[in-house]
């Protein structure tokens, strides 16, 4: 398990989303989108919670990017 760099800019970048509670579009390689807001990341991955309050782990190889949804 790789360790988690809080420093890094992206790391930064997703805790930012997450303190603010914005809601994300993130899209993984495989073309598909998720819809949500982030309520936590590790160094495996993040935890999204969609409008029906469903929670999916989403593994960051899986993501291509993550753009907030105003």
């Amino acid at each position: 398990m790789s360790k988690f760099v809080s420093g890094l800019p992206s790391v930064r970048q997703v805790q930012l989303l997450i303190k603010d509670q914005t809601p994300v579009e993130i899209k993984l390689l495989t073309g598909d989108s998720l819809f949500g807001i982030i309520r936590w990341q590790d160094t495996d991955g993040l935890g999204l919670v969609d409008d029906s309050e469903r929670s999916t782990i989403v593994r960051l190889p899986a993501i291509a990017y993550i753009t907030p949804r105003r």
